[in-house]
């Protein structure tokens, strides 16, 4: 197992250490099992695993589970697993952007069986219509970032898993929450590379937001492409929602309790969601099949 060679057994010259035949030299390897970056080992992710950014969010989360395993925090990744209403799930903040993403992904990977992500953060709406303290679910997402173009070429989407798009609109319609469902835009930037002016400096593309609005992109946000084309990539499912706290078409933002009311939103639907999808993985087993379609659910009613 990887997460058992130390870095100094791979420190030599050649490709691969002939008495560690898995063992390469361009892997930055942990000593130990424990991963490099978010510092955890095998059996210590659950296979249903939120990934807010906010590192303090996982806290937050952590509040609103029935019991805690663990906690651990190291850099911006701070996490916890624990149980919610009967689930083991994991919670792993990645901080911001795709870059760290990949870092979160790529670890989590190492160390669970077939993780289901969802991505619970903050975004800016692009579309009138969509109200400060909303939730929107991705379908999938514009790579305007350029972490993914390192695994895949310029022209292959980012899909959310479609299982988990189904979750994410059940939970949202059973908690309430005003939803909406569409394509999202990954930035790899707050300002500039939102469009966003800046005095000091020059931006390339002004006019990005109202570009985006007119394909009808419902949101902005900094993570959701990577963590679809790398989930997707692994055979993994992985879906995402963000509470809107901020409105591109006024120049809004959601603040005080309001804010913390849109958070609770994104984080309970997200929750809910995993829920759905344990439940959709009990009805496949039952059925002996690996595709939720809409007759198991109403064979399980």
């Amino acid at each position: 197992m990887l997460g058992r060679v130390s870095r100094a057994s791979v420190a030599n010259s050649g490709e691969r250490d002939e008495r560690l035949p898995n063992a390469d030299r361009r892997v930055a390897l942990p000593t130990g099992e424990r991963q490099y970056h978010i510092g955890l080992g095998p059996g210590e992710l659950a296979e249903y695993i939120l990934l807010p950014g906010d590192p303090d969010r996982t806290t937050r989360i952590a509040a609103r589970l029935d019991t805690i395993e663990l906690e651990r925090r190291h850099r911006e990744f701070a996490s916890v697993t624990g149980t919610y209403r009967g689930l083991r799930i994991s919670v792993v903040s990645t901080g911001i952007g795709t870059d760290n993403v990949e870092i979160v992904v790529a670890e989590a990977l190492a160390i669970t069986k077939r993780p289901t992500f969802i991505r619970v953060g903050s975004s800016g709406a692009l579309q009138p219509e969509i109200g400060l303290g909303d939730v929107v679910i991705s379908t999938g997402a514009v790579r305007l970032e350029t972490t993914t173009s390192w695994f895949v070429a310029d022209g292959y989407p980012a899909v959310a898993d479609y299982e988990a798009v189904l979750a994410l609109v059940e939970a949202a319609a059973r908690l309430g929450h005003r939803a909406h469902v569409g394509l999202t835009a990954t930035a790899p930037g707050f300002y500039g590379a939102q469009g966003r002016p800046i005095p000091q400096l020059p931006i390339r593309y002004p006019d990005l937001a109202e570009a985006m609005a007119r394909q009808r992109v419902l949101n902005f946000e900094m993570e959701a492409s990577a963590l679809f084309v790398l989930a997707g990539l692994a055979g993994c499912r992985a879906g995402a929602v963000c509470a809107v706290f901020a409105q591109r078409t006024t120049g809004a933002f959601v603040e005080g309790e309001a804010k913390e009311r849109a958070e609770a939103a994104c984080v309970e639907t997200g929750l809910e969601s995993l829920l759905v999808l344990a439940e959709l993985d009990r009805q496949k087993r039952a059925a002996g099949t690996d595709r939720w379609r809409p007759s198991l659910w109403s064979r399980a009613s």
